[in-house]
C-alpha cells in the first residue's frame, strides 16, 4: 500500500503533463504519482512516464470512467487527485494531504472559488456555472461547500473504497460532493491557488453539454437521495393542477346544480390520483433510502475494521 498516491486522469495533456508530474514529485517526494491515460493521441503517456509517473490506461472515454478504475486499482493511505492541465499549483498539496492523514477527513476539497479562480478563468459562462452548481447542491443537500466542481481533492481510503462511481464524465466531481453530504462523511474545504491553462492547452470541458449533464446529475441524485421532498413537491404540483381543473366544475355545480363539464371532472380526478400516488411513492422510497443509509453505515464499519487490521499487520 502506498502512503500517498497522486492520481492524474489525462486526455491529450502533452503540453502540461510533464511539468505537472515534475512539480508534484518535487512538492511531495514520498508520493507515488499515477497518470491514467484516457485514449490520448498526443503522446501524453510517454511524457508522463519520462517524468517519472506510473502510467496506466483506461480505454472507456470519460473522466468518471477513469476515476472508477483509479479508485478500484490503487491502495493508499491518502489519495490526492489533480488535473493534468497545470491549473493547480503543487504548493497547496500538503494542506490537503495533512487533513486526510492527520485529521481523519474523508474528502478535502481544493476550493478555487475562494481564491484566484474568478480572476484567472477566461472561459465564458464557467464562473456563472460554478456559482449555480454550488447554490443548487448546497440548497438541495443542506451543505455549505464552497467549490463543487473542483478537480483538486484529497480522499481517505474509506471514501475511495465506499464511493459508488456512477458518472462517466465531468459530472463526477458533483457526484462525489453529493455523496459525501448525503452520507455525512467528514468533509473539509481548503482554499487553493488556481491558474488558467497555459497557452496552447485546450479544455476538454464543454460548457453547454457538460454543464447540462452536471445539472441533470444534481436533479437525479436529489430524486435518489431525497425522494420524500422530491415526490412531495411533485404531489403538491399535481394537486394544484387538479384543483385548477376541479374548482370551475364545483363552482358551476353550486350555481346550477349540474355538472356540465364531465371530461374536466374526470381529468381532475385522475390528476388528483397522480398526486396521491406521487406522495405514496415518496413515503415508500424514503423508507428504502433510510434502510440503504443504515446498510452503508454498517459497510463503513466493516471497511474501517479492515483498514485498521491492514495497518496493524503492515506495522
Amino acid at each position: 500500500m502506498d502512503k500517498i498516491a497522486i492520481l492524474i486522469p489525462c486526455y491529450n495533456e502533452s503540453k502540461t503533463i510533464k511539468k505537472v508530474v515534475e512539480d508534484y514529485r518535487a512538492a511531495v517526494p514520498d508520493a507515488v504519482i499515477y497518470v491514467y491515460d484516457n485514449n490520448s493521441t498526443d503522446g501524453t503517456d510517454a511524457l508522463a512516464r519520462e517524468a517519472g509517473a506510473v502510467v496506466r490506461y483506461e480505454r472507456r472515454q470519460g473522466k468518471g470512467n477513469v476515476i472508477r478504475t483509479m479508485f478500484r486499482e490503487i491502495e493508499a493511505e491518502c489519495y490526492l487527485m489533480i488535473d493534468g492541465d497545470d491549473t493547480y499549483p503543487a504548493e497547496d498539496a500538503h494542506k490537503l494531504i495533512d487533513l486526510v492523514l492527520n485529521h481523519n477527513i474523508d474528502m478535502v476539497i481544493g476550493d478555487r472559488l475562494s481564491s484566484t479562480y474568478f480572476t484567472e478563468n477566461k472561459r465564458r459562462f464557467h464562473n456563472t456555472g460554478n456559482r449555480l452548481v454550488k447554490r443548487l447542491v448546497n440548497a438541495f443537500f443542506g451543505g455549505s461547500v464552497s467549490d463543487i466542481m473542483t478537480g483538486y481533492r484529497a480522499f481517505s481510503p474509506l471514501f475511495v473504497k465506499s464511493f459508488p462511481v456512477l458518472s462517466k464524465g465531468f459530472e463526477i466531481e458533483t457526484e462525489m460532493t453529493i455523496h459525501a453530504l448525503d452520507k455525512n462523511l467528514n468533509l473539509a474545504s481548503v482554499p487553493v491557488s488556481y491558474r488558467d491553462r497555459p497557452e496552447g492547452s485546450e479544455s476538454k470541458l464543454s460548457t453547454v453539454s457538460d454543464g447540462y449533464r452536471v445539472l441533470m446529475t444534481i436533479f437525479k441524485l436529489y430524486k435518489d437521495y431525497r425522494p420524500f421532498p422530491f415526490f412531495t413537491l411533485l404531489a403538491v404540483l399535481l394537486a394544484l393542477i387538479s384543483l385548477g381543473f376541479f374548482l370551475p366544475v364545483l363552482w358551476e355545480f353550486f350555481k346550477t346544480g349540474f355538472v356540465g363539464k364531465i371530461p374536466t371532472l374526470v381529468v381532475a380526478g385522475f390528476v388528483a390520483m397522480g398526486a396521491m400516488l406521487s406522495f405514496t411513492c415518496g413515503c415508500l422510497l424514503d423508507t428504502v433510502v433510510k434502510k440503504a443509509r443504515q446498510d452503508f453505515e454498517i459497510q463503513l464499519n466493516i471497511l474501517h475494521q479492515l483498514f485498521h487490521k491492514k495497518d496493524s499487520t503492515e506495522k
